[in-house]
């Protein structure tokens, strides 16, 4: 008997999700702390007058003006009675990793693309959960009945749409664009709500009356690559609601990266080696998590001028190693920390060879590699502080998420490129 033939897509409906947790550090932080329930919370420093940015606003924050990347002291004037909190990077990255778990569930196409975020496809789970609809209700209640947090859930035929549903009735949202709709669905909405669409892009458009979304699809394609070369036609296209872009499950990531903005700027020459280790070793840790070694190392300073300089060098063979990475990271970084009073640094990973998976009895290990797997192991079991060398006892460097929780080490390709718009963007 010949097997059932598999429904279409169009029989189907849409199977992209975009899950967001809402508010996610506040959230998590109120969650833990029930006094602080209904209060406006502030996740980002211990009080209004702190150097930084805010990482996360609760709802009841958001009310009065406060958002992310915000500085702090302007989040203060806006909300006077707000709770000030240090970022916990090591539970929300507990958190986060709880919350993945939960996605997997439902189809092991995961994309994560922030500690808060993610894009699954449910294209192959139907026969199990249903249709993207109810897996999306079906997320959003374990993710409340057992972490005690609020998501909000985009539903759509593409990773786009799904973004923009998402955002749309937050918190605790769900939005679904049936097949077909999803040009209508863009329409109305502003402009700004497009990937790749920053304020120097919406200026250039004011000649063309474009306010709304549909406003743009409306123009002719030629008219748009004119006034903004190869993106005009990828707004277009995007306009419509088309994005051919996979789930992917963030096994390509490009790049690992780890910064840190001093308290007070520096120009302390011996503290800038030090936190230059410990961001090597953040690196390091990752890149070994993950099975990879990197041949490109890039550092990144900012001076207190806000001037900022890049430079990497490729080595002779990809590393995973701590001394490596920090000794090359040295040789870029002096040129350009020398004689100048230093606000940020930021050391980066990139050019991966093939992911290995080390044995524990690997042939040709040394006695280093045996150490840095010993205290990796260690780390794993205890906290990302649990062991730590000599010479970053003290350090203020903070660990991923805790300071800058866009330098995840999952793959951020949809986020990256939409920031990566804005940014060109920027006059």
């Amino acid at each position: 008997m010949p097997e059932p033939a598999m429904p279409t897509s169009e029989a189907r409906g849409p199977t992209i999700l975009h899950v967001d947790l809402d508010a996610f550090f506040a959230a998590v932080e109120q969650r833990d702390r029930p006094e602080l329930r209904g209060r406006p919370v502030i996740v980002g420093g211990g009080g209004p007058n702190d150097r930084g940015v805010v990482s996360a606003a609760s709802y009841e924050a958001r009310a009065f003006g406060v958002r992310s990347a915000m500085p702090l002291r302007t989040a203060g004037a806006l909300c006077r009675g707000a709770v000030f909190l240090p970022v916990d990077g090591a539970k929300y990255g507990r958190v986060s990793r709880q919350v993945m778990a939960i996605l997997r569930r439902f189809t092991p196409r995961v994309e994560q693309v922030s500690i808060d975020e993610a894009f699954l496809d449910v294209a192959g789970s139907e026969g199990l959960f249903g249709d993207g609809p109810t897996i999306a209700a079906a997320i959003k209640h374990a993710i409340r009945d057992e972490l005690g947090l609020t998501a909000s859930v985009g539903v759509a035929s593409t990773k786009l749409v799904a973004k923009v549903a998402s955002e749309l009735r937050k918190p605790d949202g769900l939005v679904v664009v049936p097949l077909g709709n999803e040009a209508a669905f863009l329409a109305p909405l502003p402009i700004a709500r497009l990937w790749g669409v920053g304020p120097q892009t919406r200026q250039r458009l004011t000649d063309y009356h474009v306010r709304t979304i549909g406003d743009l699809a409306a123009l002719a394609p030629d008219v748009l690559v004119r006034r903004l070369g190869a993106q005009g036609r990828e707004l277009t296209a995007r306009a419509q609601g088309i994005d051919t872009s996979p789930v992917s499950d963030g096994q390509d990531a490009k790049s690992v990266s780890h910064e840190h903005t001093f308290a007070v700027d520096t120009h302390d020459g011996d503290e800038i080696e030090r936190s230059l280790l410990a961001l090597s070793e953040g690196v390091s840790g990752r890149l070994r998590a993950s099975g990879l070694k990197a041949a490109t190392i890039t550092v990144k300073v900012r001076d207190a001028a806000f001037e900022t300089r890049t430079r990497q060098r490729t080595l002779d063979e990809p590393t995973d190693m701590t001394e490596v990475i920090w000794r090359t990271a040295l040789e870029l970084a002096r040129p350009q920390t020398r004689g100048r009073t230093i606000r940020l640094l930021g050391v980066g990973a990139s050019n991966f060879g093939e992911r290995t998976q080390l044995g524990l009895f690997a042939e040709g290990d040394d006695r280093r590699r045996r150490v840095v797997e010993a205290a990796d192991a260690v780390r794993s079991r205890f906290g990302p502080r649990a062991i730590t060398r000599a010479r970053l006892l003290g350090s203020r460097v903070a660990e991923p998420f805790e300071k800058d929780p866009m330098t995840a080490p999952e793959a951020r390709r949809v986020g990256r490129g939409r920031r990566q718009s804005e940014a060109d963007d920027s006059p």
